[in-house]
C-alpha cells in the first residue's frame, strides 16, 4: 500500500477524500518532525518512532576491498507495538 491508497482507505473510513488526505498529512509530518527534533512518538497498541543515532565507523568496498570511513548519522527507528505484532501474526493455533 503506498500513501494515495492509504488516503483512498481513510477517506471511504471518514467520508472525504480531501480530509483523509490532509489527516494523513498531518499526522506523518508530525511524526517526522517530532522524530527529527529528537523526541519518541508512542502510539498504544500500534507502535513508537524514535530517533537512533549511529556511531562514525570503518567498512569496506566489498568490489574493491578498500576501506572508507562512514560518518556518524541518525536514522528513524520503528518498534511495532503488541497489538500490531498479534494482528500481524494472525489468529493463536492451539
Amino acid at each position: 500500500m503506498n500513501k494515495r491508497e492509504l488516503v483512498d482507505a481513510v477517506a471511504e473510513r471518514v467520508g472525504s477524500k480531501k480530509v483523509a488526505g490532509e489527516a494523513v498529512d498531518a499526522i506523518l509530518d508530525t511524526i517526522q518532525s517530532t522524530v527529527a527534533k529528537g523526541e519518541k512518538v508512542a502510539i498504544t497498541g500500534f507502535g513508537s518512532f524514535e530517533k537512533a543515532d549511529r556511531p562514525a565507523r570503518e567498512a569496506r568496498n566489498p568490489a574493491t576491498g578498500a576501506t572508507i570511513k562512514v560518518p556518524a548519522t541518525s536514522v528513524p527507528k520503528f518498534k511495532a507495538g503488541a497489538d500490531f505484532k498479534g494482528h500481524v501474526a494472525g489468529p493463536k493455533k492451539k
